[in-house]
């Protein structure tokens, strides 16, 4: 599979742009965006993902609502990254819909998101999210998130 090219490369650790924490960080990198979308990636591991333990542990798998915040996290992630709310911005969730979860997310699993703007203008943004692993799709989903400035 080949990945969308944007136009800026970044290269940025997802804990410099995103106001979430461990155990609640799914971003390792912020890859490329633009006005277009965006390429992240994070790895799940045993290590840093507890839930592996209890969410089906003779065949750990990634919930489909962790799934769902990781590639929302890397909209967000663009966000910052652009400017568009400069570097104190806040995100919320207004809607998830047409949420598909196509293969199982296993620790290990590199998850690969490209998020397609739909529409950004503040205070909503709307968002294509798709993740793969490897060549394979694992789950795609829409979400509008509420872009506020300023985290309280």
């Amino acid at each position: 599979m080949e990945l969308p090219k944007f136009k800026q490369e970044f290269n940025r650790p997802g804990i410099e742009l995103l106001p979430h924490r461990d155990p609640f960080l799914f971003v390792d990198t912020l890859l490329s965006a633009d006005e277009t979308g965006a390429i992240g990636e994070y790895t799940f591991t045993a290590e840093r993902n507890e839930f592996f333990k209890g969410h089906f542990p003779d065949y750990p798998v990634v919930p489909g609502v962790v799934l769902v915040e990781a590639m929302s996290q890397v909209a967000g992630a663009s966000v910052v990254a652009r400017g568009v709310l400069g570097e104190q911005a806040a995100f919320a969730f207004a809607a998830i819909e047409e949420a598909r979860f196509k293969r199982p997310v296993r620790p290990g699993d590199k998850l690969v998101t490209v998020v397609k703007i739909v529409r950004e203008r503040v205070p909503l943004g709307v968002y294509e999210v798709t993740g793969y692993v490897g060549d394979e799709l694992a789950a795609s989903a829409k979400v509008k998130c509420m872009l506020m400035n300023g985290r309280k």
